[in-house]
């Protein structure tokens, strides 16, 4: 089984609202098979707490006026702005801080999971720049 296109979709709406906010280490990953209660998780990181929220608040805004109006299910984080989740149901956005996505290096548990190609613009200057 494969994430819905729609949720994948929303998640590079998603990804390209976080890009524009400058967060950094943006991945997505579909978990589809592995957890049965979502498709995708998104990451992306960000410097401080003020730039957490705001990256997360985008990420919102867009998801809602380009994305079909989709609100999230839940909010977890918003005063800290340490670790922001956000619930679509079918998709699942973490906005950590760097010190935080570092700790808790979600990455590891999706690991054996198909990447999401985001078709962010930096992403191919850097898979170039890499090759």
């Amino acid at each position: 089984m494969t994430a819905l296109e729609s949720s994948i979709e929303a998640v590079r709406t998603a990804a390209a609202a976080a890009d524009r906010m400058k967060a950094v280490d943006i991945a997505a990953y579909d978990v589809s098979d592995l957890v049965g209660i979502t498709d995708c998780m998104l990451l992306a990181s960000a410097t401080n707490e003020r730039q957490v929220l705001a990256v997360a608040e985008e990420i919102e805004k867009d998801l809602y006026t380009k994305g079909g109006k989709l609100q999230p299910r839940g909010r977890e984080g918003i005063q800290e702005a340490q670790w922001i989740l956000l619930d679509y149901g079918d998709f699942i956005v973490h906005v950590m801080h760097e010190e935080a996505r570092d700790f808790y290096h979600l990455e590891r548990l999706w690991r054996d999971c198909p990447r999401i190609d985001l078709e962010l613009p930096d992403a191919d200057a850097a898979g170039a720049d890499a090759a």
